[in-house]
Formats: C-alpha cells, sequence, structure tokens
C-alpha cells in the first residue's frame, strides 16, 4: 500500500494526517494536530508576524520528524486563506523548504473548496440528494453545493471565524446587536451562494470538522452518546438551537465549563454559531451532517481517484 502524510496549514490549526491506500482501501495510520493560531492579530492585514512564523517552523518540522518515523513516501503540505493571502506568504513557503524540506502549495479558496468536497464525500457518502457543504476556518468559509457524484457550486469567503473577530471585536458575552452586524455582514457578502441555493435548493447542511466536530461533542455529551472516532459524527439540527443559545449567552469561563468544548475553538465558535444560525434561519435545512474529514482527507481520496485511473 502507498503511505502519504498530508500536511494542512489552515489559519488556527496545522493538522497532520499520514494515511496508506490502494486502489479502494484506506487506511488512517495518524492524525496530530497543533494550534499555531498564525492569523491571530494580523490575519485582515494580509501579514504573518516573526512569532507565528516561528510557530510554523516549529510545528512543520515536528510534523516531518513524525512523518520520517512513519517512513512515508511523500509529503503533501498545502497552505490556505491565511497563508496565501499574507504578502510574506511567498517568503515563509520558502523558509519551510529551506528549514524543513517540505514543499507547500499555496492553493487558491477555489481549490481548497474543491478538497473538501472530496473529504467530506469520502466521510459522508453524499448520495444524490444534494447538500450544502461548509466549512469555517479561521481566514476563510468554504461553501460547496453537491451530491455524491458532482459539484454543482462552490465559492470561498474571506469571512472565517478569526477575522470575524479581529473586524467586530464582539463583546464577551455577543451583544445581540453585534449578531446583528454580524448577519448584516452575511447578507452582504453572500448575496453569490444566496442565488445558488435559490437555484439547487439542498436539504441537508452538511458540516465540515471545526466548529461542527466541537458542536458534535457538545451533543453527544448532552445526549448521553458515546462518542466513536468515525468518518460522520452524530449532530441533530434540532438541538443546535439550545447549543447556540448556551454558546451566545455564556462569556469564555462559562463556554469551557461546556462539556465537549476545548480551549482552541472557545472564542471563535461564538461567531461561527452566528453563521450556521444565520443559514439555518434564512434557508430550509431538513437537517445537519457532520463530517469528521476535510482538505487533507479530501487529498487522500484524489490519490485513491488518480491511483485507480493509472490502473483501469
Amino acid at each position: 500500500m502507498n503511505q502519504v502524510a498530508i500536511i494542512d496549514m489552515g489559519t488556527n490549526t496545522f493538522h497532520l494526517l499520514v494515511a496508506q491506500w490502494d486502489n479502494y482501501n484506506y487506511q488512517l495510520v495518524c492524525h496530530d494536530w497543533i494550534p499555531t493560531r498564525i492569523g491571530v492579530g494580523s490575519i485582515n492585514k494580509n501579514y504573518i508576524s516573526p512569532e507565528a512564523i516561528g510557530r510554523v517552523l516549529d510545528a512543520l518540522r515536528f510534523f516531518k520528524k513524525r512523518a520520517d518515523d512513519l517512513r512515508v513516501d511523500k509529503i503533501f503540505a498545502f497552505g490556505t486563506s491565511a497563508l496565501r493571502n499574507a504578502v510574506n506568504g511567498p517568503e515563509i513557503v520558502s523558509q519551510i523548504q529551506q528549514t524543513t524540506g517540505i514543499h507547500t502549495q499555496l492553493i487558491s479558496g477555489n481549490e481548497e473548496a474543491r478538497l473538501i468536497y472530496e473529504g467530506v464525500n469520502l466521510a459522508l457518502n453524499l448520495g444524490s440528494e444534494k447538500s450544502l457543504i461548509v466549512d469555517i476556518g479561521g481566514g476563510s468559509v468554504e461553501f460547496i453545493i453537491g451530491n455524491g457524484k458532482e459539484i454543482f457550486w462552490k465559492q470561498s469567503f474571506e469571512i472565517g471565524g478569526q477575522r470575524l473577530l479581529e473586524q467586530f471585536q464582539p463583546h464577551d458575552p455577543i451583544l445581540s446587536s453585534e449578531i446583528e452586524s454580524l448577519n448584516s455582514h452575511f447578507e452582504n457578502s453572500l448575496t453569490p451562494l444566496f442565488e445558488q441555493l435559490k437555484i439547487h435548493l439542498p436539504v441537508i447542511l452538511a458540516g465540515s470538522s471545526g466548529t461542527f466536530d466541537t458542536l458534535s461533542d457538545i451533543y453527544c455529551s448532552q445526549q448521553n452518546i458515546r462518542q466513536k472516532e468515525t468518518p460522520e459524527t452524530p449532530f441533530d439540527i434540532h438541538s443546535f438551537e439550545k447549543i447556540y443559545h448556551e454558546i451566545i449567552s455564556k462569556n469564555r469561563n462559562e463556554r469551557m465549563k461546556i462539556n465537549g468544548m476545548i480551549e482552541l475553538r472557545v472564542d471563535m465558535i461564538v461567531v461561527a454559531c452566528c453563521l450556521i444560525k444565520f443559514l439555518i434561519d434564512k434557508f430550509h435545512f431538513e437537517k445537519i451532517r457532520v463530517s469528521s474529514f476535510s482538505l487533507r482527507e479530501g487529498v487522500l481520496a484524489l490519490l485513491m481517484k488518480r491511483t485507480r485511473s493509472i490502473n483501469a
């Protein structure tokens, strides 16, 4: 079997996935993640600070050693919103190459959306019904309308959680007037999405990792569901309203006491939940499905497809 390492260099977190695969089967060998927070303080200035660059290099040195220890055949590394928009992004990519030997691709939002679709479809086996796939990152949010066979539309918007926090600087707990400001921002920013939703009318909202993972963890804790490491994790759209109100009504310390909450997401989950609430209120979705797979598993899915094509 082939064995690869896939590195997703996100705005808040870097992920390492090591996987084995052949034509049709795959096995996830390990998944490590490091909260690098490279967008903090400067993401809306399109700049990565020297301190953040240090965290980037430290994380990738660790990932490189992990990959070497597991004797992977190849490393694929992808930089997303914060890195692709940073004026010093190409310089950082060069530093990564010199320091670790890892070649990094700075991918467009369009390519990021395509990889997320592949990962979510691998996890959820989307079937014939159309879904709106939503991946809320720190820098950008990807929206994809698709089913198990094809993508009908996709677009990346630079309205990620870290950008929203630094742009709006909401109180803690967030004020109702600040939620209204966020909703106005979504209304003005997401016109292309609204047009496509009216055309395609997806009834399933498929959340990809990140915030949705944490919402699933909170839901499982409240419902006494024993959580397992599976590609699709439990969630119920009717439970979102209760969890949403609990999150927006509490301050940071109180949110940390919610079973299932993690420190990495305790801040951004407020604005991320406001976006999810906005989408649910504006359009009719019958259910929410949560995929623990995202970009990195999407790369794996494409590698498997390529291998099948070569061997066909």
